[in-house]
């Protein structure tokens, strides 16, 4: 059996007429409908009057007519409110003139007036009433000048008519203009929602390219120095420098592991306080230099910077990773690179320079620089990669981060370490 409604679910009364009130009439649903009711409405009570008030005055056939057909425009008074107006007071007009029951024909008047002044702007809506009582006043002069000393007494309805409805255009004015500023708030807040995803796709995109290049790099680089050691000497094998080789390797698939795992947590968890985990920072520039060491390059890490924003030195950190990476799979075999990164009064600076053979203007730019320079603009800085001069060659990255707080105390820079194993020559492209 079909489960009846609760009258208590229904909406109140109250609050149907306020939202009648707070409704435009233009958009309203079944507005000609209601309208044609209401016109009914009014031409019922209007004969109830013209038949049981004044009865000297009780309307004529033509008197009838007149009334029946001032009822009609009602109809219409939402789309053309001022021609239904002039209509109604034109049928109006000669009815009162004639004399007949005066009261019969004022609810439809009232009614006309009122959905002009609520429909139209307020000077209009002024004017069209000094207007009709103008000429409702001269009507009544020509028919009976006590009646239209009477009309002019009760002229105080009409004023509250038209200044109902002006009050009632305005505090609809009002709440559309609330649900306005509520609707763009809401498309603000979806708006601000998407560029905070596009933002944070962009970071987990940066993160991974960073991470996999670095790590498939190093990888690359250390299988090759196992095969170079294979196939070196086969009657003489180095089985510790293949062993190491391979640790190498798996201690490189470890950290890789864990870094992804740490950074797709953003997207398994994306409501967690703490899906993004910490950031890395200046902390973690000794461990890039050791796999790069590892990897083959001859790296001198100078840090004299600490207590950086964390968001300046994950910056620093990721720029310094991928500098590295490009320096270790282009610069060719054993570079040597140099990383400087000192704190100056409210700026970090950076620079990652190496001895390789340069740019290859026919290679293929990656994403690479484009991603080193979108970390220094995400923390307001900048950032400039180009070949070295001529004399010198190789290939610089320089950058300057921004920094709110004054650096601490200098860490101690840290010595280079030997020359690794020798790495077989790579095209020499930078931007990887």
């Amino acid at each position: 059996m079909q489960a009846t409604t609760p009258a208590s679910s229904w909406p109140r009364l109250g609050e149907r007429i306020m939202a009648a009130i707070n409704r435009d009439p233009l958009t309203a649903p079944h507005g000609t409908r209601n309208d044609a009711v209401l016109a009914a409405v009014l031409l019922a009570g209007a004969a109830c009057l013209a038949l049981f008030t004044d009865e000297g005055r009780r309307p004529d056939a033509l008197g009838w007519a007149l009334l029946v057909a001032a009822h009609v425009p009602i109809v219409w008074r939402r789309r053309r409110p001022l021609l239904v107006l002039a209509a109604v007071v034109a049928l109006v007009g000669p009815y009162h003139a004639m004399d007949n029951n005066h009261a019969a024909a004022g609810p439809a008047s009232y009614v006309a007036l009122y959905t002009l002044a609520v429909t139209g702007r307020p000077l209009r809506t002024i004017l069209t009433g000094i207007a009709v009582l103008t000429v409702s006043v001269s009507i009544m002069l020509t028919v009976n000048t006590h009646q239209a000393v009477e009309l002019i007494r009760i002229s105080g309805w009409v004023i509250a008519i038209l200044f109902a409805g002006v009050d009632v255009r305005y505090y609809r004015q009002y709440v559309a203009s609330i649900v306005e500023r509520a609707e763009r708030a809401e498309r603000t807040r979806e708006e601000e929602a998407r560029r905070r995803v596009a933002e944070e796709r962009l970071r987990v995109a940066r993160d991974l390219h960073d991470l996999l290049a670095h790590s498939i790099t190093l990888i690359g680089v250390q299988t090759s120095v196992a095969a170079h050691v294979l196939t070196a000497d086969p009657e003489r094998l180095d089985r510790a420098a293949v062993a190491k080789a391979l640790d190498d390797i798996a201690e490189t698939c470890r950290s890789a592991r864990g870094e992804l795992r740490t950074t797709l947590e953003v997207l398994r968890e994306q409501d967690a306080p703490d899906a993004r985990g910490p950031l890395p920072g200046l902390h973690g520039l000794p461990d890039l230099a050791e796999a790069a060491r590892l990897a083959g390059a001859r790296v001198d890490l100078s840090v004299r910077a600490d207590d950086v924003p964390p968001a300046v030195g994950a910056a620093a950190y990721r720029i310094v990773q991928e500098a590295l990476t490009n320096a270790v799979r282009h610069a060719g075999p054993e570079p040597s690179v140099r990383v400087e990164v000192h704190a100056e009064r409210g700026a970090l600076r950076l620079a990652v320079t190496d001895d390789g053979t340069g740019r290859d203007p026919d290679g293929t730019p990656g994403f690479g620089l484009v991603g080193m320079r979108e970390r220094a603009r995400s923390v307001g800085g900048t950032l400039d990669a180009g070949p070295r001069d001529g004399r010198v060659g190789g290939f610089e990255v320089t950058a300057l981060l921004p920094t709110p707080t004054a650096p601490s105390t200098p860490t101690a820079p840290s010595a280079p370490s030997a020359p690794a194993t020798p790495l077989t020559t790579v095209t020499p492209e930078r931007d990887g």
